[in-house]
């Protein structure tokens, strides 16, 4: 019998630091390691995580397509965008819609316009 394993999705990025600076300064994601071809000024491509989420970053031309859509399960939805709130992000203050299909989402865009949807069930929100 088989079995499937936890999905990375690798996500295009066009400015290395405005990534750095979204992913890491704003969300919260942790910088796990990166990678340069013959360093220097080659693209880079970098892992970086938060909890079980792990995300491939890539300026690599052909590595994943720009505006990709990715959804990530989150626990206590509420209490990460208080924290992402306090923060005064200058380029996000984002918020939570109830959908019908039974989640509540918050869905963020980063600097090359990937769109992050963080999800949780209704039912885990009312629990809380």
């Amino acid at each position: 019998m088989y079995t499937l394993s936890r999905v990375t999705p690798i996500l295009r990025i066009f400015d290395e630091a405005k990534a750095r600076e979204f992913y890491i300064d704003f969300l919260g994601f942790k910088l796990d390691w990166e990678h340069r071809f013959e360093g220097g000024d080659f693209p880079v491509y970098m892992q970086v995580s938060l909890g079980d989420c792990v995300l491939h970053l890539s300026e690599h031309y052909g590595d994943g397509s720009p505006g990709a859509s990715i959804r990530i399960a989150v626990r206590d939805l509420d209490g990460y965008q208080a924290t992402l709130l306090a923060k005064s992000f200058k380029y996000s203050r984002p918020h939570i819609q109830t959908m019908p299909w039974g989640t509540r989402e918050m869905t963020i865009r980063d600097p090359s316009h990937n769109r992050l949807s963080f999800e949780e069930p209704v039912a885990e929100a009312d629990a809380s």
